[in-house]
C-alpha cells in the first residue's frame, strides 16, 4: 500500500490492520496523532524528556491492548491514547507525590480570563505573585473542574474531545469549566481582599 493510501484510512481500519500484523497501521497512527498526544503530556508535566518518556509508556499500553484484542474503542482512537496518557501523568505524580504543573499555553493566559481589575504597578506586583499562585489555586478546584481546566488549557484539547476522555456529554464539560472559572475569580477576588485589609 501506498504512503497516499494508508494516509485516508480511517483510524479504526488502521487498527485493524495492525491488529491483523500489518506494522505500517501502527506507524501511520503515531504519524497521525504523535503532536497532539504528546503535547497534551508535556503540558501537563512541563519536561520534554519526561513527556517523551510518558508518550511511549502510552503506546506500550496501547500496543498491548491491540495485541491482546482488548481494544473496542471503535472509531475514539485518539481520545483513547489521550486518556491513557493522561492516567500514566496522573500515575507519575501520584508516585512522585506532587502536584502537575500548570503554565500557560502560548497564545493563552488564564489571567486574561479571570482579571478582575485594571493594572497600575502595584497590580502588577499582585498579578506577578498570583501568577506564582495560580497553581495553588487551581489545585484547590474540586477534581472534576480542575481536571478540564487542565485539559482544555494546558493540554489544547477540545470540549468534545475532553468529552470522550471523561465519559460526560459536551454540555457537562462546558459546565464544569465554567464553574471552574467562577470558582477560579472568586477565590482571586478573595484573596485580594485579605491583601487589602492586612
Amino acid at each position: 500500500m501506498s504512503t497516499t493510501d494508508i494516509r485516508t484510512i480511517s483510524d479504526q481500519d488502521l487498527v485493524q490492520q495492525y491488529i491483523n500484523g500489518h506494522e505500517a497501521g501502527l506507524e501511520e497512527l503515531i504519524r497521525r496523532h504523535k503532536s497532539k498526544i504528546y503535547t497534551s503530556i508535556y503540558h501537563l508535566v512541563k519536561d520534554s524528556d519526561l513527556a517523551e518518556d510518558i508518550f511511549q509508556d502510552a503506546f506500550i499500553k496501547v500496543i498491548n491492548t491491540l495485541k491482546t484484542s482488548k481494544y473496542n474503542e471503535e472509531g475514539k482512537f485518539l481520545p483513547w491514547v489521550i486518556r491513557i496518557s493522561h492516567n500514566l501523568v496522573i500515575d507519575h505524580f501520584r508516585k512522585e507525590k506532587r502536584k502537575p504543573m500548570v503554565a500557560n499555553v502560548e497564545g493563552f493566559d488564564i489571567f486574561d480570563v479571570i482579571k478582575v481589575y485594571d493594572e497600575n504597578a502595584e497590580d502588577k506586583i499582585i498579578r506577578e505573585q498570583n501568577h506564582k499562585d495560580l497553581r495553588t489555586l487551581i489545585h484547590l478546584l474540586p477534581s472534576e473542574q480542575k481536571e478540564v481546566l487542565i485539559m482544555r488549557h494546558f493540554g489544547e484539547l477540545s470540549f468534545k474531545e475532553i468529552s470522550d476522555i471523561t465519559g460526560v456529554s459536551i454540555n457537562t464539560a462546558l459546565g464544569r469549566m465554567r464553574y471552574a472559572l467562577n470558582n477560579l475569580r472568586k477565590m482571586m477576588q478573595t484573596k485580594e481582599l485579605a491583601l487589602k485589609n492586612i
